[in-house]
């Protein structure tokens, strides 16, 4: 053991003879734990971590949440004229035809009586309306003088009831009620996707399965022009409320965008990247030209493209293929090249020493050899750009992701956001397993031959 005299020993010595003490691992282990907490502490407050935690409104989240997977039915009289109205989601093409009503609302002498499961009971009449909560009591509104007079039970205003002199609104578990001088309003929430397959004004509406499998097989003919198992599907095929038919045609759209921008981009890219191959380029002005040339175009991101287009072409899907062929041509012709770069030569002068041309060289020497890495990244290429599509087909106004941002802007149709949004994983779920299937069999081909 060494022992070192301080007091002879310079600042300099004494920090070389410490830092002598540990290895570079040791110093790095020491460091790299400080850099990424510094990191996270900038993450910290750059993205204002502690603001979004106090501005989270986790019952709007949990009301989202549940509009995924439900609907709401909106029970609205008008109380200027005392007229009440039934309809899904408040649409007019939900709302139930006169003399059909659910099983839970009843409406006799004037009176509507809503009920909301659980002992929860609305009460519409001339006099105002009245919200029983159970465990509760009484909630009662009526209009006095211009104003809004609240009756509550004794302990004052709970924090789910919000009043004042002209609304007051009120949200359970049950449901959510509202009520001003104009108009009164109940909400009930339900699961499932309503009217999802046939709508109020269909004859097939509220049957069971059961009763469509007798009326599509061995009933009397609804339509005197056409079978039961047509009338149905052309019902569900025009369903105004879900858009069968307009949705099967934004998904044809999409994959359509995706199968364009790819395959004008392969078929683009395939011959230049001949010039762009170091050991195919006939100079090398041509070689440094298009190796730019696709360092321009991929690095344009393809959203970027869309907006560009969009400006010049107009919306559409075709503009949206067209953002999708610029960006794969500059990946494509990448790819392309290096992998004719990286060709075994001696194919080559095996078909070069029997006089064949450069294009029969290309044609039998260099093709086979890279058929199958093209094909590869142009299917791979094919399923990522369907998801890409999505995105693209937003801005252009074209595809599911028109309908997908539409259904959002809404702000209340989140039951056709779910759709939409499982129909797209669907989509790209079926192009994963085609391109996979096709990879398999189109370059296990190639390979034999």
């Amino acid at each position: 053991m060494t022992i070192l005299d301080t007091a002879t020993l310079t600042p300099d010595d004494l920090r070389q003879h410490v830092l002598k003490g540990f290895s570079r691992k040791q110093m790095i282990g020491f460091g790299a734990p400080a850099l990424i907490l510094a990191y996270l502490v900038y993450v910290f407050f750059a993205f204002d971590i502690a603001g979004i935690a106090s501005r989270a409104r986790l019952d709007n989240a949990a009301i989202l949440v549940s509009d995924f997977w439900s609907h709401k039915t909106h029970v609205t009289r008008d109380n200027r004229v005392n007229e009440v109205t039934v309809a899904i989601e408040g649409e007019n093409k939900g709302t139930y035809p006169e003399g059909m009503l659910p099983d839970w609302v009843t409406m006799q002498d004037g009176v509507t009586r809503i009920d909301l499961d659980r002992g929860h009971e609305v009460i519409f009449d001339a006099d105002g309306a009245r919200y029983t909560v159970p465990g509760y009591g009484v909630i009662d509104i009526s209009p006095q003088a211009g104003k809004l007079q609240l009756v509550l039970p004794e302990g004052g205003i709970p924090d789910w009831i919000n009043a004042s002199d002209t609304r007051v609104s009120v949200t359970t578990e049950q449901g959510r009620f509202s009520y001003t001088r104009n108009r009164t309003e109940v909400f009930k929430y339900q699961a499932g996707w309503e009217l999802f397959f046939f709508t109020l004004d269909s004859p097939f509406y509220g049957k069971s399965f059961v009763e469509l499998v007798k009326l599509a097989t061995i009933g009397e003919r609804i339509t005197p022009d056409r079978s039961n198992l047509s009338a149905m599907l052309h019902d569900f095929w025009t369903n105004a409320m879900w858009r069968h038919g307009d949705v099967a045609w934004a998904l044809f759209e999409t994959v359509l965008m995706a199968f364009l921008g790819t395959m004008g981009a392969a078929m683009i890219a395939l011959p230049l990247a001949f010039f762009a191959a170091t050991n195919f380029s006939p100079s090398r002005p041509i070689l440094f030209t298009l190796r730019r040339v696709f360092d321009f175009l991929r690095g344009v991101d393809g959203l970027i493209w869309t907006i560009i287009l969009s400006r010049a072409f107009g919306p559409g899907p075709m503009t949206g293929a067209l953002a999708i062929l610029l960006t794969d041509t500059g990946t494509f012709g990448k790819t392309f090249s290096e992998a004719l770069e990286n060709i075994d030569n001696k194919q080559v002068e095996g078909v070069q020493s029997t006089g064949a041309s450069r294009i029969q060289q290309a044609r039998f020497g260099v093709i086979p050899q890279v058929t199958p890495v093209f094909l590869s990244q142009v299917l791979y290429y094919f399923e990522s750009n369907t998801r890409s599509a999505t995105i693209i087909g937003a801005i252009v106004g074209g595809g599911i992701g028109l309908l997908l941002t539409q259904a959002i802007a809404t702000q209340k149709d989140w039951e056709e956001v779910s759709y939409y949004i499982i129909l797209i994983v669907l989509m790209v779920m079926a192009m994963d397993t085609l391109s996979g299937w096709l990879r398999s069999r189109l370059i296990g081909r190639t390979g034999h031959a």
